[in-house]
């Protein structure tokens, strides 16, 4: 896997739900498991930012009225109504954590809903970056991620989603999504497996 052909998008890394005062902590059932995905995520990007990948976040935030939502159902009803990822306030700020990497990554604004190529220029930055493979972290696996990387593959682009550095809303749903759903269109990958795979402009696949 070129590193100048590689975009990691990175979905939901915001404090509404990492942080333990955010507003959709409660969302994801295992505390540990979100915390290890953090940390497993930092450890991901503390060793691909010295290389030529692209490195994206995707965050989703509204207006204090949630104008942007019209009828909203699921997800975004809950999001709404509990206004969550509301413009100026700490929940939907990127979460702390990612400060050492900010001039490397680049933020993508616009996402209001679960496919991170709707509404934004996603799909436009990662054309103009020669990028041919999309790795996918964040949360929550069966809506935001498993949504774009749906959209990323009928897009053209390799995919593959990192197992360790997604969550789920319980361990249940998470390891279904990694064996059953992820396979149909991605490779499944630990951090540890793209680092491995990860090779300098010039070389490899």
């Amino acid at each position: 896997m070129q590193a100048d052909q590689t975009a990691i998008i990175l979905i939901g890394y915001q404090n509404d739900y990492f942080a333990e005062d955010g507003i959709l902590h409660g969302v994801i059932e295992e505390t540990s498991r979100i915390n290890n995905v953090l940390a497993n995520t930092l450890d991901m990007l503390e060793q691909m930012a010295p290389t030529e990948a692209t490195l994206i976040s995707t965050p989703i935030i509204f207006t204090p009225d949630y104008e942007e939502l019209v009828d909203p159902v699921g997800i975004l009803a809950t999001i709404k109504e509990v206004q969550a990822f509301m413009r100026g306030r700490r929940g939907s700020e990127t979460i702390p954590e990612f400060g050492p990497y900010a001039t490397r990554i680049m933020e993508i604004p616009g996402k209001r809903g679960l496919n991170a190529f709707t509404g934004t220029e996603l799909d436009n930055v990662l054309q103009a970056n020669g990028i041919k493979n999309v790795v996918i972290a964040g949360a929550v696996t069966s809506i935001c991620v498993d949504s774009t990387g749906r959209s990323a593959f009928e897009r053209g682009y390799r995919v593959a989603i990192l197992s360790d550095c997604t969550t789920g809303r319980t361990p249940m749903e998470q390891e279904f999504y990694c064996e059953k759903i992820f396979p149909l269109y991605a490779e499944v990958l630990t951090h540890h497996d793209l680092l491995a795979r990860v090779e300098p402009a010039g070389i490899g696949l």
